[in-house]
């Protein structure tokens, strides 16, 4: 259910929280030629940042993220005990929260929240992996635009900073099915087979699942109005032909679009019907 995840309200970051990504920071009084021989790398920002799940290593086993699993934290000010925030973001399939404590290097992961679709068993797996992985006290690394975050025990996440995905001209896979408030899995095996393209030209086109399709479409706000699709005309039996029938249902008429980062929601006025797509 996608209205199974709550979560409190967080207010905007005042000010960004940083982790020192090498070096040491230099003591009051210590200049630019007081440093040993030795430099002092930029603190990187942690907080404000999309973070891309790239892999996650849970007792010697290293796991590749499926496309969407990312997460971000945002915090408030900083006191004694560390800056006390919120880190949401997405599974690979089930979007999570949960209360998180950021003091110097080290992250400390509260209790969280998720929604409770059925997932893919691949997926699952690294689901639950990811799930193992990112609780309790974490060490944090920053170089450039990568983030690990590590366990005592060695249980590690592999994270990158990656730009927000625009609407028009990015490659969108389909990763679930929406029914108004409730969203779903994809049918097994059709993962990573629908996507589609919304050209800067007014144009829509890419895979329904089974079949290549094109059609007219016009942005306006937060609308998607789409003209009649044509496809090509492979049959498409079972769970291909299922897929394909829902995403070409949810990309009908009147559309209403919802973008986060490099997360994309579309739903058709008239049938309620949707999905949710990752860039790339």
């Amino acid at each position: 259910m996608r209205t199974q995840l709550i979560v409190p309200a967080v207010a905007t970051l005042a000010a960004t929280i940083t982790l020192t990504a090498c070096g040491s920071e230099k003591g009051p009084g210590q200049g630019a030629g007081d440093d040993a021989g030795g430099s002092v790398r930029p603190v990187a920002p942690v907080t404000g940042v999309h973070w891309t799940v790239q892999n996650v290593t849970v007792d010697g086993k290293r796991t590749d993220a499926p496309a969407g699993a990312h997460v971000e934290f945002t915090t408030g000010e900083a006191g004694e005990d560390g800056a006390k925030g919120r880190a949401e973001g997405n599974y690979g399939c089930n979007h999570f929260g949960a209360d998180v404590t950021i003091k110097g290097d080290t992250i400390t992961v509260g209790r969280g929240q998720m929604t409770e679709m059925g997932c893919p068993q691949g997926v699952a797996g690294f689901e639950e992996a990811l799930r193992t992985a990112f609780s309790g006290e974490l060490k944090a690394k920053v170089s450039e635009k990568n983030l690990t975050l590590a366990t005592a025990e060695g249980d590690s996440i592999a994270l990158s900073a990656q730009p927000a995905a625009p609407l028009t001209g990015t490659k969108w896979t389909v990763t679930s099915l929406l029914d108004g408030e409730t969203a779903a899995s994809l049918p097994p095996g059709t993962e990573g087979k629908a996507h589609f393209v919304i050209g800067k030209d007014g144009s829509l086109s890419g895979n329904l699942g089974c079949n290549d399709f094109r059609a007219e479409a016009k942005t306006s706000g937060s609308t998607l109005t789409v003209g009649r699709l044509s496809s090509t005309r492979k049959m498409c039996a079972g769970t291909a032909g299922m897929l394909e029938k829902a995403v070409a249902e949810a990309l009908r008429g009147t559309v209403s679009y919802e973008l986060d980062h490099r997360s994309l929601t579309l739903t058709s006025a008239d049938s309620g019907k949707g999905v949710a797509a990752t860039a790339g």
